[in-house]
C-alpha cells in the first residue's frame, strides 16, 4: 500500500493552484495524495476556480475541513483579512488533527503546510508526520522575508517611515523599504504586523522548505538561502510547477483568444493580465488605453472593470452584471484597434497565451505564478506590481543581478503610470534589433526557458532537489518510523544525484 502525503494549501486559490501541481511531483513518485482544503475560498471567483482545480484533478484525494464557527462578531468588529484568514486558520486546527489521526500512521509519509499555515506545526508533530514548509513564492522573497523579523526587531516606528531607503538584505539585490507588503510596513507592535512578522519566522521552523522555483532562475537567493550561516533548514527549489496547457479548454473565450493569435505573426503581440485580483481605476484604463493604441503594436488585453464602473449589483445575485468595455475605455478604441487588438473581459487563457508563437511580450502584475509561467515560455515582462508582495518581485525581476526577465513601468511607485510611459516600454520590449538591452532581455528569457525545462527533466536541478527531499524523509523514518519507500525511488535518487553532481563538475 502506497504512502500518503498530506498537502494543506491555505484558503487563498493562488496558493491551492501551484500546491495541487506540487501533488503530481509526489504521484509521479508512487505517492498517495490527500490536498487539504480549509473550504473553498473567501468569494465566489475564489470557490468556482477551486472547484474547477479539484474537478482537472481526479487523481488526487481533497478532504474539506469543517471548522468550528468563528464567535459572532460585535460591530466594532473589522479586522484585517489577514487577522480573519489566520483565525480560520486556527480553527481547522482541530479538524486537521483529527483528520490526521484517521489515517494510520505508518502510511503517513510527510505533511507539508502552505507558508500561512504555520499554526498547524505542532498539530503536525503531535501526529508523529515530519512536516514541512511549502513556500508559493520565490527564493528571493524567502531570503528577504526570513530577515524581516530581525530587521523589525527593537524598533520603535514601522518600516514606513523608511519611505524608499533601499535595503541591503542578504541574497536580493538592494529592495526599497516600501517594496514591503503594506503591512510589514505598519508598527512592528500593531497586531497585523506582529502576526505576519511571526508567520515569517515560524516559516523556516519545519524540517525543511521546499520553494516553487527553479536554482538556475534565482542562483543568488538559493546560494544565500543555503549558507550555513544563515542556519536555515533545508530548502529545495522543486520548480517551476506550472498549470498545464490545455487545462483551460472548455471555458468561454479560449478558442476565441487562440484563434485571434492563431492569426498574427510571431513574437507580433503584447499580452496583458493582472491576475485574479488586479483592477485598475476606470482612469488608469483609459490612460493604458491611449498608450496601447499610440505604441502601434498588437495586444490582447485582460480587463477586470472596477465595480465603480461595472454597473449595478442584481439584488437576486452577489455577482456584478456583465460590464461594457466601453464604459471605461476611450470613445471608439475598440472600433479604432479592432484589427490590432483584441480586448477580453476578466480572464484569458493565461498559460495558453503565453505559449503562443505569436506573444512577444506580457504586461503583469508580477505574482509569482505569473511570473513562473512567462519565464517557462521565455516571453519577457513589464512589471506594474499592485498588490502583496509583487513590488519585491519587481525588484528582483528587473535587477541585473537578480533575475534580470523584466523591464519596469515608471509610475506604479505612485498608483498611476500614464500613457507616454505605457507606449514607450511597450515599443522598448517589442524592439527587435538596436536596443541592446532587450536584445539582452530575451536572449536570457530564452536561454531561461531551456532551464526551466530542464530542471525538471531526469538530472535535472529540481528533479534532484525533490528527490534529495524524499531521501531526507526516508533517513527520518529510518531512525525513527521505519516505514518504506518504494524502493525504485531510491535507486532513481542515486542515480541522477550521481549524474547531476557529475555534471556540475564537468
Amino acid at each position: 500500500m502506497n504512502q500518503t502525503v498530506v498537502l494543506y494549501p491555505s484558503a487563498l486559490v493562488g496558493h491551492v493552484g501551484p500546491m495541487t501541481k506540487l501533488a503530481g511531483a509526489f504521484l509521479k513518485h508512487g505517492y498517495d495524495v490527500t490536498v487539504v482544503l480549509v473550504g473553498y475560498g473567501t468569494t465566489a471567483t475564489d470557490r468556482t476556480a477551486i472547484e474547477g482545480i479539484v474537478a482537472s484533478n481526479p487523481s488526487i484525494s481533497f478532504h474539506v475541513l469543517r471548522p468550528p464557527p468563528a464567535p459572532p462578531a460585535t460591530s466594532s468588529d473589522s479586522k484585517h483579512p489577514l487577522l480573519v484568514l489566520l483565525d480560520l486558520l486556527r480553527r481547522c486546527n482541530e479538524p486537521l488533527g483529527a483528520f490526521l489521526g484517521s489515517i494510520p500512521r505508518q502510511r503517513l509519509h510527510s505533511a507539508v503546510i502552505d507558508m500561512f499555515c504555520v499554526d498547524a506545526i505542532d498539530v503536525v508533530a503531535a501526529a508523529g508526520v515530519p512536516v514541512y514548509t511549502f513556500f508559493a513564492s520565490c527564493a528571493s522573497c524567502l531570503s528577504a522575508l526570513t530577515q524581516f523579523p530581525a530587521l523589525v526587531a527593537g524598533r520603535q516606528t514601522g518600516l514606513k517611515d523608511l519611505g524608499d531607503t533601499p535595503l541591503d538584505l542578504l541574497g536580493v539585490p538592494p529592495m526599497p523599504a516600501s517594496h514591503f507588503t503594506e503591512v510589514m510596513l505598519e508598527h512592528p507592535e500593531g497586531e497585523v504586523c506582529k502576526a505576519i512578522t511571526e508567520i515569517w519566522r515560524c516559516n523556516t521552523e519545519t524540517m525543511g522548505v521546499l520553494v516553487n522555483t527553479f536554482e538556475q532562475l534565482e542562483s543568488r537567493a538559493v546560494r544565500s538561502l543555503r549558507d550555513p550561516g544563515r542556519n536555515m533548514p533545508p530548502v529545495y527549489c522543486v520548480g517551476p510547477l506550472l498549470a498545464g496547457a490545455g487545462n483551460d479548454k472548455g471555458k468561454d473565450g479560449v478558442d476565441e483568444c487562440l484563434a485571434w493569435l492563431d492569426a498574427q505573426p510571431d513574437g507580433s503581440v503584447v499580452f496583458l493580465c493582472f491576475g485574479s485580483m488586479g483592477v485598475l481605476s476606470a482612469k488608469q484604463l483609459k490612460e493604458m488605453a491611449v498608450g496601447l493604441e499610440r505604441s502601434g503594436h498588437r495586444f490582447l488585453w485582460c480587463v477586470r472593470v472596477p465595480a465603480a464602473a461595472a454597473g449595478h449589483v442584481d439584488e437576486h445575485s452577489e455577482q456584478e452584471q456583465e460590464p461594457e468595455l466601453d464604459a471605461v475605455l476611450p470613445e471608439g478604441f475598440l472600433e479604432r484597434t479592432k484589427n490590432k487588438g483584441m480586448v477580453v473581459k476578466s480572464w484569458a487563457p493565461q498559460v495558453e497565451v503565453l505559449r503562443h508563437r505569436a506573444t512577444g511580450a506580457f504586461v503583469t502584475h508580477c505574482g509569482w505564478n505569473s511570473v513562473l509561467e512567462s519565464v517557462a515560455a521565455g516571453v519577457p515582462m513589464l512589471c506594474w506590481p499592485l498588490y502583496a508582495e509583487q513590488k519585491m518581485n519587481k525588484v528582483w525581476m528587473t535587477a541585473g543581478d537578480g533575475m534580470g526577465v523584466a523591464l519596469e513601468l515608471e509610475g506604479y511607485r505612485d498608483g498611476f503610470v500614464g500613457a507616454e510611459e505605457v507606449e514607450a516600454k511597450v515599443r522598448l520590449v517589442m524592439t527587435t534589433e538596436g536596443e541592446e538591452g532587450v536584445v539582452q532581455l530575451r536572449a536570457r528569457l530564452r536561454g531561461l526557458r531551456d532551464e526551466a525545462e530542464a530542471a525538471l527533466a531526469d538530472g535535472g536541478s529540481s528533479r534532484v532537489d525533490f528527490l534529495r527531499f524524499l531521501l531526507d524523509v526516508k533517513n527520518l523514518e529510518v531512525g525513527g518510523r521505519g516505514a518504506a519507500h518504494p524502493v525504485n525511488n531510491l535507486q532513481i535518487l542515486n542515480a541522477e544525484a550521481r549524474q547531476y553532481s557529475l555534471c556540475k563538475l564537468i
